[in-house]
């Protein structure tokens, strides 16, 4: 059964396991609960579960689109000024290096350079959204690298480069924001947030595949799209889970507001 492809929020660092008593469960405050229940839902809402997940994060860039080819990755805290205990969760599912590697091959087909590591940790854009989705951390996983480019265009192609994936039980994600301006909070952000949200949106689940890879390549030209994202390293996920959707039908999944932002989460296919 062929797994649709995702674009998720991964929330603010470490914001659903705050609470000390617990750290391990996630626990978030009110404003970061409607995200968070939408994570835990995701696995449940497949046609099947995946058999891996390839998931690209916004907080990993390199000069080369490169696999993750560990086995047991160790966890990247890159995140700073939380709670001791935020610095001590753990997320043990296993690797997929062979995932990887065919993931690899896939993207160097389509003409698109590559490169391996083994060593890097997973960052939070991975295990803090992971945690929440799949607490028993039973899916191998193997992440991608964004390319350093940020180029709009590369990473829908390597999307489409990857689209085989999904007819093999894989789960493609794109773990980023899709507002994310961390100067602006509050009744600053919420209008223009709120407009720019509506826009993306709107290009996002343009019934025309075509015509819905232009617009979304184009986001820099939307309403307020400079002032969501002043770096566009948090987007950029959403770009390669659109390549894979291909001409899948798109739909918004997920909406919430956190810290005056609008938070969007969609799904191709």
């Amino acid at each position: 059964m062929i797994q649709p492809t995702l674009f998720l929020p991964h929330g603010g660092g470490p914001c659903f396991f705050m609470d000390p008593t617990d750290p391990q469960s996630p626990h978030s405050d009110p404003m970061w609960q409607p995200m968070q229940d939408y994570l835990a839902g995701i696995v449940d809402s497949l046609p099947e579960r995946p058999r891996a997940i390839l998931l690209v994060s916004g907080h990993w860039e390199e000069a080369a689109f490169t696999v993750h080819v560990g086995e047991r990755p160790n966890l990247l805290f890159d995140y700073y000024g939380f709670p001791p205990h935020t610095y001590a969760l753990r997320w043990d599912a296993p690797g997929a290096s062979g995932l990887a590697r065919r993931a690899a091959a896939l993207l160097a087909q389509a003409g698109l350079a590559t490169a391996e590591d083994s060593e890097r940790g997973w960052d939070h854009g991975v295990f803090i959204p992971m945690k929440v989705m799949l607490p028993d951390a039973d899916i191998p996983l193997a992440q991608l690298s964004l390319r350093h480019d940020l180029d709009p265009a590369a990473h829908i192609a390597a999307g489409r480069a990857l689209a085989p994936l999904r007819e093999e039980g894989v789960l493609i994600v794109g773990s980023g924001m899709s507002f994310h301006n961390l100067q602006v909070r509050g009744e600053r952000a919420v209008d223009p947030s709120t407009q720019w949200d509506e826009a993306l949106t709107d290009a996002v689940t343009d019934p025309d595949p075509q015509r819905r890879a232009a617009r979304v390549a184009a986001w820099a030209d939307l309403p307020h799209a400079r002032f969501a994202h002043p770096s566009a390293e948090h987007l950029l996920p959403l770009m390669v889970a659109l390549g894979a959707g291909g001409d899948d039908p798109a739909a918004l999944s997920h909406r919430s507001s956190v810290l005056g932002w609008t938070v969007s989460g969609y799904r191709f296919g």
